[in-house]
């Protein structure tokens, strides 16, 4: 009777047990795939971290979602990964690093991605980028290469540059040895001298939008320069920029 007992003992607590360690296999397990964000923003080697934060900002006063992916994560990223979401971003910083700090395949796989339908805002070093650089680059350009806002070759590295656009008055932006892109899209913004400053076009089902100063630049970036607007109307051009880069919207041009 009592080794009968211990038998029906023994039984009940591994049923016991067996239920308790379902439970909290269960707590252990991984949730499912998150959503995915909406935006991809890039802050690769070579991306400068002072624009990547100035990017962020726009986004969070914006309530727009992103993911942040560094050189290392978007070299393993297969071309559906890419296109689970609507907008990459690639801001300022020194587009060669960049572009070499990406592989062949993660070049290839975001020109397929923009090709399928990703959309892309090119910010500085990433409207140069988008071009086909002289580096490893994403060419979404149909081989056309980018060449710099001519102010370069007077030894000017940093100044506000007034951005003219369709019937609107001129914003005023910051511009740090950006690019003019001549040859390429359809012009949204002219530096004083008339070549592109903004252009948007298309690369297969993707919008792409490139721009070679940085509406996104906070006020501290204006330190021993004269401008005679605040950031703030430079933020909100920023703030288009990025909503038609997402929504692939076609904003005024020339």
């Amino acid at each position: 009777m009592v080794r009968w007992r211990l038998h029906v003992l023994n039984r009940r607590s591994i049923q016991f047990l067996l239920f308790i360690a379902t439970i909290v296999l269960a707590g252990c397990a991984p949730p499912g795939p998150p959503e995915v964000a909406p935006i991809l923003l890039v802050n690769g080697t070579g991306a400068s971290p002072n624009d990547v934060k100035a990017v962020e900002a726009i986004l969070k006063e914006r309530q727009l979602k992103y993911a942040m992916v560094n050189s290392r994560q978007l070299n393993r990223m297969s071309e559906a990964q890419l296109l689970a979401y609507r907008l990459m971003i690639i801001p300022g910083g020194n587009y060669i690093t960049v572009g070499n700090s990406l592989t062949p395949a993660a070049t290839t796989n975001i020109h397929n991605a923009v090709q399928g339908g990703l959309n892309y805002l090119g910010i500085c070093c990433g409207g140069i980028l988008a071009g086909d650089a002289k580096c490893n680059s994403l060419n979404l350009t149909s081989g056309v290469r980018f060449g710099f806002y001519a102010v370069v070759n007077r030894g000017i590295h940093k100044t506000a540059v007034p951005i003219a656009g369709v019937s609107t008055p001129a914003i005023e932006c910051y511009w740090e040895d950006g690019p003019q892109f001549t040859g390429w899209g359809a012009v949204v913004g002219k530096y004083p001298d008339g070549t592109p400053a903004v252009v948007e076009g298309t690369c297969g089902k993707g919008w792409v939008i490139l721009c070679g100063v940085h509406p996104e630049a906070p006020e501290n970036w204006r330190r021993g320069m004269s401008f005679t607007m605040p950031a703030s109307a430079a933020n909100a051009y920023a703030a288009t920029l990025i909503d038609a880069a997402l929504n692939g919207t076609s904003l005024p041009h020339y």
